[in-house]
């Protein structure tokens, strides 16, 4: 199995986040996950290099509804970051939204590959990983 390097979680629920955490760590296709609780510290972890190189998470799970930046602020945001600061990078939203206006509006944003509600599960994150990253998925033995 492949790894990701790394996997960033955007949400300001720590339950969300330590649930995602465990079913990452279970899956072990990442290398590391990064959690930041809204979208102003995505931003920020995003464009901020270290070692000279900024971070890439091949990776982003994205809630939609938090305080000081929320999810559709993040991704108008980070449709401004260079290239060089978002190279590779999927964005799968993972939200508890059940209006479908949410769902269309993501559809239709380039960066956002994939919609889902929350919680993350292992159907979820195979669905995911087989479309991106086919070399990470498990085998279903």
């Amino acid at each position: 199995m492949n790894k990701i390097q790394q996997v960033m979680l955007v949400d300001d629920c720590k339950a969300t986040n330590y649930i995602s955490r465990l079913i990452i760590e279970k899956y072990g296709f990442a290398e590391e996950i990064i959690e930041v609780m809204n979208g102003l510290e995505a931003i920020t972890y995003l464009s901020t290099a270290q070692d000279g190189k900024y971070p890439q998470p091949g990776l982003v799970f994205l809630d939609l509804n938090m305080p000081v930046m929320n999810g559709w602020e993040f991704l108008e945001r980070y449709k401004l970051l260079p290239d060089e600061q978002k190279a590779g990078v999927v964005v799968v939203m993972l939200t508890t939204s059940l209006n479908p206006d949410d769902e269309m509006e993501a559809g239709g944003i380039c960066d956002v590959k994939s919609f889902s509600c929350k919680p993350l599960t292992l159907e979820k994150l195979d669905r995911v990983l087989a479309e991106y990253y086919p070399g990470s998925v498990r085998s279903q033995s």
